[in-house]
């Protein structure tokens, strides 16, 4: 046997070795609940503690901010908020937490009608407006205090938005419409999605230049959702399979990995992810309520 076949050989050994130590990730889920009379739970956000944050329905169908260390909770309501009627009707929530335990939220003014973002932070609210606006969603934050979201312009038209300091950028993709920005890490990477010109969803990672698609490969023509990113660049979010079904996805190392809650009937939808791989989100169950989820992330060897 020449030399040259017995190093291709050891090499072809070392991939196969390299391989057999990438173990797969696995998931393991538990339930979110704000307290035990809680109707509704819904976890939006997850910070380097674990400290969650989002927004419950007490017994009385009132929905309030939520920011959830183990089992300590903390309701927050806003004195212009309406409060009842959940996502739909703009309720107070929380939809980012950083790890100073500054929260990005937003909810629809009872006597204006029209959406307005803040930051809470301190037991205060701080409004988070982009100029001009008609309408303006805050989303996420990170340790930097630096905001995204989504706002309306004049004429009513959506885009994507980050906030540095007191500047507001407005942020579109080309060729869509109706761009979000979900969340932004201390990079200041920020998740976007955007409508294409066939109606699915575009997904990217913006870095404040470009942007760099996210496409689950199992998606179909609907496309890819994304939400959460953390520090090291892993991203989660949904994707939609050819039954419309949301399949939660993590994106980690190159590889895309499947994320569903075993109690979920249909739909899991991944909203949160820290640096520990550490995931939140929700899921639809038989009744049509949702149901908060938190899931950690682990290898065979035990770790992220």
């Amino acid at each position: 046997m020449t030399k040259s076949i017995l190093g291709v050989l050891a090499v072809l050994m070392f991939v196969a070795v390299g391989i057999a130590a990438a173990p797969p990730l696995t998931f393991t889920f538990s339930d979110v609940h704000a307290n035990k009379t809680a109707m509704e739970t819904d976890a939006y956000a997850v910070n380097t503690a674990g400290v969650i944050a989002g927004d419950f329905v007490d017994a009385k169908g009132v929905q309030h901010a939520m920011i959830l260390a183990g089992k300590k909770l903390t309701s927050v309501d806003h004195k212009d908020c309406t409060t009842s009627g959940g996502f739909e009707a703009g309720a107070i929530a929380f939809y980012g937490i950083n790890s100073a335990g500054a929260a990005a939220g937003w909810c629809i003014n009872a006597k204006t009608s029209l959406s307005e973002g803040f930051v809470y932070a301190g037991g205060k609210f701080t409004a988070v407006k982009f100029p001009n606006s008609s309408a303006t969603i805050a989303l996420g934050i990170n340790d930097k205090g630096d905001v995204v979201g989504t706002y309306l312009d004049s004429s009513g038209a959506q885009h994507a938005f980050v906030k540095k300091d007191a500047r507001y950028t407005s942020i579109d993709v080309t060729g869509d419409i109706d761009a979000d920005a979900w969340d932004i890490n201390n990079r200041g990477q920020m998740t976007v999605f955007a409508i294409n010109s066939a109606g699915g969803y575009d997904s990217f990672v913006y870095n404040g230049k470009t942007f760099k698609k996210v496409s689950d490969p199992n998606a179909s023509a609907t496309g890819t959702i994304v939400r959460a990113l953390n520090n090291k660049g892993d991203v989660n979010g949904v994707y939609f399979d050819t039954s419309g079904d949301e399949i939660g996805f993590l994106l980690h190392g190159g590889k895309y990995y499947d994320v569903k809650d075993p109690k979920a009937p249909n739909d899991t939808r991944l909203d949160g992810l820290n640096d520990s791989l550490e995931i939140v989100g929700r899921y639809p169950t038989s009744t049509g309520a949702l149901a908060g989820f938190k899931a950690t992330t682990k290898t065979s060897a035990g770790v992220p």
